[in-house]
């Protein structure tokens, strides 16, 4: 499974994951796996279920299929090898059925960061920057395979300016640090199971492309569905924002900090509307300008592609949080984009990819893609 060209493998256990053993792979009749920028990644496995009379059903008398067990999907593409997803079972339905074999198992469950949100904690980190809290939180899951890779943010704050309290769990803190600072927040998995990439920082719109998603080239060709662009003019907004002079009591307006992001698009499209930045009165300058840039960045894309393309033909897993190309769709909409989300779903003889892009313009930076 699922077929020639791709081949998945299934690690489950308590702690230490080994192959899931036959009974179980055979049983599988497909597999969806979701990754994006909003909510954690996700995963949902469909199994038939088989008992003999009077007895348990089979999947379920060993606890393999049972929470809070770890399961990694390992997806092999050619000779390339890759983790699909490193993660946690979290809830299974058992849908009996009076039909013989009609009897279905419904496993789900989401990557392995949601360890980071199951117990809030009341914690004060004076003289502390927002990087350094990060690196301190994500140092206690080490034991997870969890390596942490943390950009460095701008601000530090005094005792007098403001003292850091987390009043939440680690995940909820440490995503509201990435928001204040125009990052995010997201697990990874690598191409070693048990052994994860806990990224706080940009978006990652610079780098090495992943392979083009090509239409209208021939040979080349690996989408077979029209990607579907959409441009909204209403989409990107101007923040303004003020802050409060603690001295003259006077209304300050402040400029939001110059994007983090490099440009992906030839022509921009410039903002028609503007939003009112709140809370920023009694935040320092540089706070307000991070506030007003992380609101300027979350509004900042005007065009967006979705689509799907077959694994197989394509080579390889479609990460989100990464850019890929886009060619042979028009000068207007060729060229590189970011990956917000991307939907896996997997059964026998069938891989198919769904993906959403987005950038903030229109028209290609690259002569050419590779």
């Amino acid at each position: 499974m699922p077929g020639s060209g791709a081949r998945l493998q299934l690690l489950i256990g308590p702690t230490e994951p080994s192959p899931a053993p036959y009974e179980v792979v055979d049983a599988l009749i497909d597999l969806e796996v979701t990754s994006g920028e909003q909510e954690l990644d996700g995963f949902r496995m469909n199994f038939s279920l088989g008992r003999e009379k009077g007895a348990d059903y089979e999947l379920l008398k060993r606890g393999r299929l049972e929470p809070p067990n770890r399961v990694i999907v390992v997806i092999s593409i050619g000779t390339r090898r890759e983790v699909l997803i490193d993660g946690l079972i979290t809830q299974h339905q058992v849908i009996p059925s009076n039909q013989a074999g009609g009897s279905r198992l419904h496993v789900d469950g989401v990557d392995i960061s949601i360890k980071l949100n199951l117990n809030p904690a009341h914690k004060l980190y004076p003289s502390q920057s927002d990087s350094a809290i990060v690196k301190s939180l994500l140092e206690a899951y080490r034991d997870l395979g969890l390596e942490a890779n943390v950009e460095k943010s701008d601000v530090t704050p005094s005792d007098n300016d403001r003292r850091p309290s987390q009043q939440r769990t680690d995940l909820d803190y440490i995503r509201y640090l990435a928001q204040r600072n125009s990052f995010v927040f997201y697990v990874e998995p690598t191409t070693v199971p048990r052994r994860c990439i806990a990224y706080w920082g940009p978006q990652k719109r610079q780098g090495e492309a992943q392979p083009p998603l090509t239409m209208n080239m021939g040979s080349y060709t690996n989408v077979d569905v029209p990607i579907n662009f959409r441009y909204d003019a209403l989409g990107p907004a101007e923040p303004e924002m003020f802050t409060l002079d603690p001295a003259s009591r006077h209304i300050i307006p402040v400029e939001p900090s110059s994007s983090l992001y490099p440009q992906l698009s030839q022509r921009v499209a410039r903002p028609l509307r503007s939003t009112l930045a709140r809370d920023t009165a009694r935040l320092n300058t540089a706070l307000a300008r991070q506030r007003g840039l992380s609101s300027m960045q979350e509004s900042s894309d005007a065009v967006t592609g979705t689509g799907e393309v077959d694994a197989v033909r394509y080579g390889r897993i479609l990460r989100a949080h990464h850019i890929v190309g886009v060619r042979g769709v028009g000068n207007s909409f060729d060229g590189e984009y970011y990956v917000e989300s991307v939907t896996h779903r997997i059964k026998r003889g069938e891989y198919k990819q769904s993906f959403t892009l987005k950038r903030e313009g229109r028209g290609s930076t690259k002569q050419q893609l590779r």
